[in-house]
């Protein structure tokens, strides 16, 4: 029932104010501002670890494992990205993060929900975007990741949770940081305030570099009682 009142919602939506194409401007062809041809022109992640979806250089096998993974397992169980982070989905990723461009967040979240659901992901009991710290929320005003989640949220009916874990430490931007320092930098950034009820959960962001952010959230909510930590990304650098 909840399915078909929300369909009938998209079909008013969709006959009050058509979308239009958030990069050439003509109609769609579906309920997201994005038409056909635009969206075959963003670059999929190919040949990717199993566990970082790092990609690889040489052709593997599906269950391939990148040579990082294999020397230092991460502490999450699969990063799932439906996009690398070049060109049209870094344009709407930064716009978004740095010019609040709120648009572009439910078309990231609608395409993240369309890729997981083509690859019949196994779905998380919650999903808990990175949370950033209270002085940084201020500064920006929102939460781009968590912008992207509610999105997803709704599409696929999982609950967000933002509230268990947090983030105590207001650490620098990574953007300039090696591997090594981007772990330095973030270690004990973050705490979960209780036991985690759910035992299966997605860590949601808008994009993933090294992954120093992902493990050590994943390692806090394993700590916490969390069984199976996956990571969502909108885009793989």
């Amino acid at each position: 029932m909840i399915e078909k009142v929300n369909n009938w919602i998209n079909i008013i939506q969709y006959s009050l104010f058509p979308p239009s194409c958030i990069f050439c401007s003509k109609k769609p062809e579906s309920f997201i501002d994005l038409c056909n041809a635009c969206q075959k022109g963003l670059l999929a992640l190919d040949t990717q670890c199993i566990y970082c979806a790092q990609a690889l250089e040489i052709q593997a096998t599906k269950q391939q494992i990148c040579g990082r993974c294999q020397k230092a397992p991460p502490a999450f169980d699969t990063v799932y990205a439906p996009h690398q982070h070049q060109g049209e989905v870094r344009y709407l990723i930064n716009q978004l993060k740095f010019e609040k461009a709120y648009k572009n967040s439910r078309l990231l979240g609608l395409l993240l929900s369309e890729f997981l659901l083509t690859e019949k992901v196994l779905l998380p009991d919650i999903i808990i975007p990175v949370p950033l710290h209270s002085e940084r929320y201020r500064q920006r005003g929102y939460n781009q990741t968590l912008e992207i989640a509610k999105v997803t949220s709704k599409e696929l009916h999982i609950p967000i949770d933002y509230k268990s874990c947090i983030r105590i430490q207001n650490t620098p931007h990574q953007i300039s940081l090696s591997l090594k320092q981007r772990h330095q930098n973030i270690k004990g950034a973050f705490t979960v305030k209780q036991p985690m009820v759910a035992k299966h959960i997605a860590i949601l962001d808008d994009v993933m570099t090294t992954g120093a952010t992902a493990n050590e959230l994943a390692k806090m909510l394993k700590s916490a009682g969390a069984k199976q930590v996956d990571i969502w990304v909108s885009a793989r650098a």
